[in-house]
């Protein structure tokens, strides 16, 4: 089920699911995340994917010019109304992307790697968002940390959200952590599933470094705390573009 991220990303369901992911909490971690990269205001920046913009747009407010990218047409219809001078916003998608060494910094946020079937298609991915930035420049990614995530796993969970049912399942499936969404919307049932391959910071790393980026920094979350390979919930990469 190769497409899952396709209308899964483009419900509305999702965004309820994930709806305290806030504006807030985005601004914290760009405003560290610049003040460790150092970039000159005016540098330019890519958020891909970038969901509604929410980190496009701070970055944006931080001087920045900002391009942000994603698959899903409503969300970018969403992200558009706050479009500006050096702030653009368009539908694409991150196996083929437009841009050759464009930007100073492209981010991968949100844990947004690791979604297709095939080894083949997630390492093109990843060669496509490299391919993007200049020489020199840096990428950022933001996944899950796998060990914790699988630790911590609850392979069932119920949620009421704006009278909206979620039933969720998850579980691990030849090497894809798999979240199969069941909603209840009054008299309507949707079915939608996430799947995430599980990688490890190793694995990560070795991903970058087969694409020519040197690993500076690993942070284990949004205030970039050092990253610790049990506890953190996040695994951050800081890395370099030879």
């Amino acid at each position: 089920m190769s497409d899952w991220f396709s209308s899964w990303f483009d419900s509305p369901y999702y965004h309820l699911l994930y709806q305290h992911r806030d504006e807030q909490e985005a601004e914290r971690f760009i405003k560290a995340l610049t003040t460790h990269l150092k970039l000159p205001t005016g540098s330019l920046l890519a958020d891909i994917p970038c969901g509604k913009g929410r980190h496009s747009i701070y970055l944006h407010a931080l001087g920045y010019q900002v391009t942000g990218m994603d698959l899903a047409p409503e969300s970018i219809a969403e992200a558009q109304k706050r479009s500006a001078t050096g702030l653009h916003f368009e539908v694409g998608d991150m196996r083929s992307i437009r841009f050759k060494e464009s930007f100073d910094a492209v981010l991968n946020l949100f844990t947004s790697f690791g979604y297709f079937d095939s080894e083949e298609e997630n390492k093109n991915s990843l060669g496509q968002l490299v391919q993007a930035i200049k020489p020199g420049g840096f990428f950022v990614m933001d996944f899950m940390n796998v060990r914790r995530v699988l630790a911590s796993l609850v392979p069932k969970e119920e949620k009421e959200l704006s009278g909206v049912h979620f039933s969720i399942t998850r579980m691990v499936e030849n090497g894809v952590l798999v979240k199969r969404i069941q909603i209840q919307d009054q008299d309507k049932t949707f079915h939608f599933q996430e799947r995430v391959k599980v990688l490890f910071d190793h694995e990560l790393e070795q991903y970058l470094r087969d694409f020519g980026c040197t690993v500076q920094a690993c942070f284990g979350s949004y205030t970039l705390e050092a990253y610790d390979k049990d506890l953190s919930p996040r695994c951050i990469f800081i890395a370099r573009k030879s």
